[in-house]
């Protein structure tokens, strides 16, 4: 029996010999390895993009809004009916022991003005709470004190696209500037945070103590009205067990009777956040099932060329089996050359994924992301797609009988 190191090298010997054959014969290999490491790395990419995403929004967030109206049969979107108050996040933060934090939020779009420079940016009225739950550090300067929202002070934090468009370079804590013709003096400056997974500016707000927008920018239909309460859990699992807490909590204090709906939305992010994961792992399943069918192609092209082989090689067969070579011999050579003409092309696979990972990082902002498990299975699936798909010519070749074998022309 020929030992497993003599037949590797007489399988690469047979591979040396027919170079221009056997670098076909891999490229669709090599092509189904590197498409299976891209696609996988695309998916994992998109994973992490949207995890990057979630996290600069804060952890274990719940969002409640003011629900729809209805007016002569014609029903309002979200936020049409103001119900919502700041009152109710601090009775749900004071009552509800799974929630850490509320943050009231009241919101709208206008015109911020500096000198001669102006600019239209999202006015939000909120306090400190806020920046906590969202997890957001100042750059420098100061937010607001308990002073500033109960005396409702005109004094504003800005997010940077602000800073860069009204200021530029210029140092923007102490400086007025004007919101709907008020004067607001810079207290603070956020720390940058970039683009949010829906293509939106994060940096590119005015916040305001909450009483300072009710009562002086923005203006409310009732007491203590506000857009949005924004809670934090003090967990994932509590986001989701606290919801009917919330619920029931909201409806005593909105005074709803049993038959009548809700008039707020509670959104839980966590969930959100869950979904859009589990339909990019989806995704990423999908794409690497679509690039993997390049290696079946590319294994069935191994097939029919050592087919091939095995047909030119008929006389080197019978020798071998004439001078003592058995069938499992005959059979572990041609099998060895398929695996062995595969595992190259998935080296050289491998090679052109991460090369191709790194030109889609250079010329978009796409965070393709390898993980070495995307490496390990195409790799490992390249060697079985040798043996399967090598395994019939071996075993033809090793039926073969030996004196016919040998008057083979």
């Amino acid at each position: 029996m020929i030992d497993l190191k003599t037949i590797s090298s007489i399988a690469l010997r047979a591979i040396r010999a027919n170079k221009m054959r056997s670098t076909l014969t891999s490229l669709g290999i090599i092509i189904g390895v590197a498409a299976v490491i891209i696609m996988l790395a695309i998916g994992h990419g998109a994973q992490i993009s949207i995890q990057e995403d979630m996290k600069t929004m804060g952890s274990n967030l719940i969002i409640i809004r003011s629900g729809s109206s209805t007016s002569g049969g014609a029903r309002g979107g979200r936020g049409s009916l103001p119900t919502m108050k700041a009152g109710d996040g601090n009775a749900i933060q004071e009552k509800i022991s799974k929630i850490r934090l509320a943050a009231p939020v009241l919101e709208q779009t206008n015109q911020v003005v500096y000198g001669n420079a102006n600019w239209a940016t999202s006015i939000t009225g909120t306090d400190n709470r806020y920046f906590e739950l969202k997890e957001w550090a100042l750059a420098y300067g100061r937010s607001f004190s308990d002073s500033d929202v109960k005396n409702a002070s005109k004094v504003a934090v800005l997010g940077r696209t602000v800073v860069t468009e009204l200021f530029g370079d210029v140092d923007p804590i102490g400086k007025t500037v004007r919101i709907k013709g008020l004067p607001f003096t810079v207290i603070g400056v956020l720390e940058k945070r970039g683009e949010n997974g829906m293509g939106m500016d994060q940096d590119d707000g005015v916040y305001i103590p909450i009483t300072t927008a009710q009562k002086k920018v923005i203006g409310i239909t009732f007491p203590d009205q506000v857009n949005v309460v924004m809670l934090q859990a003090v967990d994932a699992e509590s986001t989701y067990s606290a919801q009917e807490d919330i619920r029931r909590l909201l409806r005593q204090r909105h005074n709803l009777g049993a038959n009548k709906d809700d008039d707020f939305i509670i959104m839980n992010l966590t969930q959100m956040q869950e979904m859009m994961e589990s339909s990019t792992r989806i995704m990423t399943i999908l794409l690497g099932s679509i690039a993997s069918i390049s290696l079946i192609v590319g294994g069935i092209g191994i097939m029919n060329i050592m087919l091939v082989s095995v047909t030119e090689r008929t006389r080197e067969i019978g020798i071998r089996m004439a001078i003592g070579a058995k069938s499992w011999d005959i059979r572990m050579q041609f099998l060895t050359e398929a695996v062995v003409l595969s595992l190259i092309g998935g080296i050289i696979g491998i090679i052109t994924g991460f090369a191709g990972v790194e030109l889609i990082k250079i010329f978009s902002n796409f965070k393709a992301q390898i993980s070495i498990l995307y490496v390990i299975v195409p790799f490992c699936f390249s060697g079985l797609v040798g043996i399967l798909f090598g395994f019939y010519p071996a075993y033809k070749a090793s039926l073969l009988n030996p004196i016919n074998a040998l008057r083979y022309e």
